[in-house]
């Protein structure tokens, strides 16, 4: 090849190359599409990347996919001992291909995670999770399985039947739940402050000992049927209406290091039970007001005061334990209650929560729970919301000045405009 030829092609390359960025337009002809500046559209902020069409936004889809896990997502209380992640999981999906829940091949529930007393399991999608609601109740070893949204469901209530309703089954005779629910519901008390320790036999022996012991039975025996633990907390059976609220006095009653808290559960709608509490029955048996029956006495349920009326708003309350600054709402903030490291665990939320609901309703119609997870504006506070005022005036006077796990809780009013719009500071 002539010298003269390769010059004209080295020419030939220069004219029709451009300038490498954006200096002005190439010679001979329209410029690359990589090599055009477009300015930014009015309005939009200098160096702020244009959203190239077709691709996610990777922060969006990842909240929406958190989402809808929890939508899938569903709550299963009550397992018995010896329940395994692959047994429930075969069980549950077997029980919604019997009753046609789901198609007859389907496997509706991809995984199963079991805590002691309770599980979690995921369901293919939130529709599916609707209809494994309808397994409310279902025996299951011995037990009848609570089936329900976990406390962090934000969606809409769905109406559900109980298993018992789907299939027209009456509740087995020797299952954990008594058939008359709201009879149970009475009888049935919640004992926090528990720890792992404690054991289902230790408990029922250790309270329905103390009962026997200052007289809050009514007929010779243990007056405690049946005790299950979960967690933090527990929860007691008694035989009768009438001993259940005569052992609402062993609130705070030491064991094994902690004080229990007993009281009734969060599903309790009856009549406020007024009661006092296990140091007020040690006060009267050391002023001599109170006989043991081993003394010749009627015991303390002869000391039980009578109902009275609710106390006004900030009536009888520890100037400690309500601010000044703060009017009588229906909100109630309780501090030193939790620390971070409780937090930290999703299960241990959720215990958590059902232990504040069990504990909390029994002053009153609790309408709200809210627990800010680590990291968020008041972590390591609890906010409860009650129906009436008078409701949270019992809640701080029953509540301000108790010890959990070595601090000393603090209870006062909070703003309703500040829960409303979620400031929690």
């Amino acid at each position: 090849m002539s010298d003269d030829r390769r010059r004209s092609r080295s020419r030939s390359r220069e004219r029709n190359e451009g300038p490498p960025y954006g200096g002005g337009v190439a010679v001979g002809g329209a410029a690359p599409p990589s090599m055009v500046y477009n300015a930014p559209p009015a309005g939009a902020l200098p160096g702020l990347q244009p959203q190239i069409p077709g691709v996610p936004n990777v922060l969006l889809n990842a909240q929406q996919a958190a989402q809808e896990k929890i939508n899938r997502e569903l709550f299963v209380g009550n397992t018995p001992p010896g329940t395994t992640e692959m047994l429930l999981m075969q069980f549950l999906n077997g029980a919604m291909r019997r009753v046609g829940l789901c198609d007859p091949n389907a496997t509706p529930i991809l995984n199963c995670r079991v805590n002691q007393k309770f599980a979690f399991v995921e369901c293919t999608s939130a529709e599916v999770a609707n209809k494994t609601l309808n397994l409310n109740g279902i025996p299951f070893l011995g037990a009848l399985l609570k089936v329900s949204r976990p406390s962090k469901y934000t969606g809409p209530p769905v109406v559900a039947s109980t298993w018992q309703q789907l299939t027209g089954q009456a509740v087995p005779t020797d299952a954990m739940i008594d058939s008359n629910a709201e009879d149970k519901v009475m009888r049935e008390l919640f004992v926090g402050n528990t720890t792992p320790e404690m054991t289902e036999q230790m408990l029922k022996d250790f309270l329905g000992n103390a009962m026997v012991q200052v007289g809050l039975n009514q007929t010779p025996g243990n007056p405690i049927l049946t005790c299950r633990v979960s967690g933090k907390f527990a929860f007691i059976e008694l035989r009768t209406r009438e001993e259940a609220a005569n052992a609402l006095n062993l609130n705070n009653i030491p064991y094994l290091g902690a004080q229990l808290r007993v009281g009734r559960p969060s599903k309790y709608t009856g009549p406020i039970t007024q009661h006092g509490n296990w140091e007020d029955i040690l006060a009267k048996y050391m002023s001599g007001e109170l006989q043991l029956p081993s003394q010749g006495g009627t015991g303390a349920a002869a000391t039980v005061p009578a109902p009275a009326t609710a106390p006004a708003p900030g009536a009888g309350i520890p100037a400690a334990a309500a601010a000044p600054s703060a009017p009588a709402s229906r909100v109630v903030e309780l501090k030193n209650m939790l620390s971070e490291a409780d937090l930290e665990n999703p299960d241990e939320y959720e215990e958590i929560m059902e232990d504040t609901k069990g504990e909390c309703s029994q002053f009153g119609a609790l309408k709200n729970v809210i627990i800010p997870r680590k990291g968020e504006v008041g972590m390591t506070k609890i906010f409860l919301e009650y129906m009436t005022t008078e409701d949270a005036a019992k809640a701080i006077q029953g509540l301000a000045g108790r010890t959990f796990d070595g601090r000393k809780v603090a209870a006062a009013y909070f703003d309703e405009t500040k829960f409303a719009n979620k400031d929690y500071s």
